[in-house]
């Protein structure tokens, strides 16, 4: 499956009929399954597993040691730190099938996850959220929100560059390194003009 536009290293694994974007890199001792789709220009590190039906949008990186399981789907721009934990059953047992009730987890766009953290499954985090490191899951994190600990919780609003927001009386924020301006209405946080 090498060619000049994908990168393969020879100890991973891709199985026949994983769908690869181009421009992708699949780095040492990692494993695609049969129908994965890895969208274009994506990164998997050392170790990582992509498991049967997970979705990747484009330009997704994956750190090392990271196992997505059926039911991950992420969407483009989404960054997975270093031993990053999905799960699938809410409830599994080693003596119970439950193949059946795999539960959808939607990383969106823009959104990193950082080191550690565990993400219980069927839960959202949000456009431009940030998941900190060692951080659990469990339940959905807004757009552009930050949140850290176990359970996670908000701490407080990101812009799409991943600097804290301050925002005025108004409700106003400006980001510091990009300039783009955002808006806090009925607690959610909105960019006032289009993204990136």
């Amino acid at each position: 499956m090498q060619n000049l536009e994908i990168f393969i290293h020879e100890t991973a694994i891709v199985d026949q009929g994983a769908k690869i974007g181009i421009g992708c890199k699949i780095w040492h001792f990692s494993h695609v399954m049969s129908s994965a789709m890895i969208g274009k220009s994506c990164v998997l590190g050392q170790n990582v597993f992509v498991g049967n039906k997970v979705i990747l949008g484009d330009s997704v990186k994956v750190q090392n040691n990271v196992s997505l399981y059926e039911g991950v789907e992420c969407e483009d721009d989404v960054f997975l730190g270093p031993s990053c934990v999905f799960t699938n059953v809410i409830n599994p047992r080693a003596f119970i099938e439950r193949k059946e009730e795999f539960k959808k987890t939607l990383v969106k766009k823009g959104a990193s996850i950082g080191a550690n953290a565990t993400i219980v499954c069927g839960n959202t985090i949000g456009q431009y959220a940030m998941v900190g490191a060692g951080s659990v899951v469990t339940k959905d994190v807004a757009d552009f929100s930050l949140v850290v600990g176990n359970p996670a919780k908000h701490l407080y609003w990101i812009s799409a560059h991943g600097n804290k927001l301050e925002f005025d009386e108004l409700g106003l924020a400006t980001c510091k390194e990009s300039g783009q301006t955002y808006q806090l209405v009925q607690n959610k946080v909105v960019l006032t003009e289009s993204i990136l």
